[in-house]
C-alpha cells in the first residue's frame, strides 16, 4: 500500500453529494492510512480479531469444521494460504471460504446490533488470506479488516432490519461489499476501481435464511462466501473489468432488490454518515453466549432469576420470554419446531429450548448444545412451557433487549429485564473478558502456552507481518 502522514480526511459534505455512495467509499477507502484511525479503533479491532480467532479455534474441534473442509479439499488444487488452527494449505479462496466458516460456523461471533450483521467473521478471514497471500504488513491487514467492518455496518444500518424480514441474512449480503472494499484495499485498487468493485459485490450477495425451517448448516457459509465473493469482486475491478456504479442506491441496486416493500424504512445516508470520524467498529458487540445473539438478554435473564431466587423447573408452570416482534421469526416462531430442535444449530435460535436450558442447567454453553442436551427429557418439558410475546419496552435494534416473566406453582411471578444485552453499549466486554472468552474457546484444541502465544501474536500483528501472524494461527511452531 501506500503511505501517506496526514489523516485521510472525512468526505465533504457538498462536494461527496454530486458523488455516489460507492464513489465516496471508494475515495475514503483509497486513502486511507493507519495513522488516520484513531489508536482506541485499532486497539479495539485487535480485540475482536482476537474473540474471532478464538471462535474459529474452537469450531475446529465441531464436526462441521471436518466436513467443510473435506468438501472443500475435494474441488482445491495446491495452495500456500493458511487455516486457522489446522495444519493444511489452500488456494486464497479457498483458504478464506474455510477460515470465514470456522469464524461463524458456532454462532459465537461478533454483532452490531443496529445493523444485524456478524461483521468480523467475514472481513478478518477475506483480509487476512488476501494480506497473506500478498505479504502484507499487519499493519496493512488490519487497515482492510477496519475498512471490511466500517462497510457491512453501515449497509446494515441503512438496511435497518428490512433484508431480515425479506428472507436474507443480512451479514453474508453487506459481507460482500465490506471484503471488496477490504480486499481492494490490498490490492491497491485506484477509487474507481474500488467503486467497481462493490459494483460486482451487489451480483454476488444473496444470503437466504431458509436454514432456520431444518437446522441445516447453511448460515455458517454466509460470511465465508461474502469473503469469497468479495475477493472475486476486487480482483476483476484489479483487471480493468468495468463494474456499476450506484450498487447502493441505483434504481435496481442493493436496496431496493433485498428490502422489497419496506424500501422506503431504509436509511440510504447512513453509508457515508460520518465516515472517517464515527468508527462503528466501536459498536460492535462480543457475544458471551455461543447463541444468536438475539437471545442473549433473555438467557441472562433467565439465570438472574434462577440465582436470586433458586427456582428450579419443577418450581415453573409458564416462562414467558419478551422479545422484539421483528425478533420472532427468527428465533421463537414455529414454537412447536423450536420447543425441539433437531440440531444444534437450530437449538442456538431457539428462545424456547434457550431458556428450558438455562433453568434446568443454570448456564448455556457448548455442553448445552450437544446431542445429550438435546435429548434432555427435562429441558425438553419445560421448553413446552416457554411462551414469546413482544416486550413493550424493548430497544431494539439499538441492542438486542430482551427479559423473561417465571410464573411459578406457589403464584409468584418473577421478572428480569434487560434493555441493553451483555457485551453491548455501556455493558462492553472488557479486554480481560475477551482473553478469557479466547483462552476458554481456545483450550477446546490447544494447550495455554499455544493460546497465549496466539493471543500476544494478535494483539501487536500490527507490528509484525500478515505471515508472521499466520505462522501462529495456524500453529506453525507453537
Amino acid at each position: 500500500m501506500t503511505t501517506q502522514t496526514a489523516p485521510a480526511p472525512a468526505p465533504d459534505s457538498n462536494a461527496s453529494a454530486a458523488l455516489s455512495i460507492s464513489q465516496q467509499i471508494a475515495g475514503f477507502a483509497a486513502s486511507l492510512t493507519p495513522e488516520a484511525i484513531p489508536e482506541t479503533v485499532r486497539e479495539n479491532a485487535k480485540l475482536h480479531v482476537l474473540d474471532v480467532v478464538g471462535t474459529a479455534l474452537a469450531a475446529t474441534h465441531f464436526d462441521f469444521a471436518q466436513h467443510a473442509l473435506a468438501g472443500i479439499s475435494n474441488i482445491a488444487e495446491d495452495g500456500d494460504n493458511s487455516v486457522i488452527g489446522m495444519n493444511v494449505k489452500l488456494p486464497m479462496r479457498d483458504a478464506v471460504l474455510m477460515n470465514g466458516i470456522l469464524a461463524h460456523g458456532l454462532d459465537y461471533d461478533d454483532t452490531h446490533p443496529g445493523a444485524i450483521v456478524h461483521p468480523t467473521s467475514s472481513a478478518f478471514p477475506c483480509a487476512l488470506g488476501v494480506a497473506e497471500k500478498r505479504d502484507a504488513s499487519g499493519a496493512d491487514l488490519l487497515v482492510a479488516y477496519i475498512l471490511g467492518v466500517e462497510v457491512a455496518t453501515r449497509l446494515g444500518v441503512a438496511a435497518a432490519g428490512t433484508m431480515h424480514t425479506q428472507g436474507f441474512h443480512t451479514t453474508g449480503i453487506a459481507g460482500h461489499f465490506g471484503c471488496a472494499v477490504a480486499a481492494g484495499k490490498l490490492f491497491n485498487l485506484s477509487p474507481q476501481r474500488l467503486q467497481y468493485a462493490q459494483g460486482f459485490a451487489g451480483s454476488t450477495a444473496s444470503a437466504i435464511s431458509e436454514h432456520r425451517a431444518d437446522g441445516a448448516w447453511n448460515k455458517r457459509l454466509h460470511p465465508a462466501w461474502a469473503g469469497v465473493g468479495g475477493i472475486t469482486a476486487a480482483a476483476l475491478a484489479s483487471g480493468g473489468f468495468v463494474g456499476t456504479r450506484k450498487i447502493y442506491e441505483g434504481a435496481d441496486g442493493i436496496f431496493r432488490s433485498h428490502t422489497g416493500s419496506r424500501f422506503k424504512e431504509v436509511d440510504m445516508g447512513a453509508m457515508t454518515r460520518n465516515l472517517g470520524s464515527e468508527w462503528l467498529l466501536n459498536e460492535v458487540a462480543i457475544k458471551p453466549f455461543p447463541i444468536c445473539h438475539l437471545l442473549h438478554a433473555c438467557a441472562d435473564s433467565a439465570l438472574a432469576i434462577r440465582r436470586k431466587h433458586n427456582v428450579k423447573p419443577e418450581d415453573i408452570v409458564k416462562v414467558r420470554a419478551l422479545l422484539h416482534p421483528e425478533t420472532f421469526h427468527y428465533v421463537a416462531e414455529p414454537a412447536e419446531m423450536r420447543r425441539r430442535p433437531v440440531s444444534d444449530y437450530m437449538a442456538k435460535f431457539s428462545v424456547q429450548f434457550v431458556l428450558a436450558a438455562c433453568f434446568v442447567r443454570g448456564k448455556f454453553g457448548f455442553a448445552e448444545l450437544e446431542t445429550d442436551a438435546l435429548n434432555d427429557a427435562e429441558i425438553l418439558a419445560l421448553a413446552q412451557k416457554v411462551h414469546h410475546e413482544a416486550d413493550p419496552d424493548s430497544a431494539f435494534p439499538k441492542y438486542f433487549s430482551g427479559g423473561v416473566v417465571v410464573t411459578t406453582r406457589d403464584g409468584r411471578e418473577l421478572v428480569h429485564m434487560e434493555k441493553i444485552n451483555r457485551g453491548a453499549g455501556e455493558r462492553a466486554l472488557s479486554a480481560a473478558d475477551i482473553s478469557e472468552k479466547f483462552f476458554d474457546n481456545a483450550s477446546l484444541v490447544i494447550s495455554k502456552p499455544q493460546a497465549e502465544r496466539i493471543r500476544a501474536a494478535v494483539l501487536a500483528m500490527d507490528r509484525h507481518s500478515t505471515r508472521d501472524l499466520t505462522r501462529v494461527l495456524a500453529l506453525k511452531n507453537n
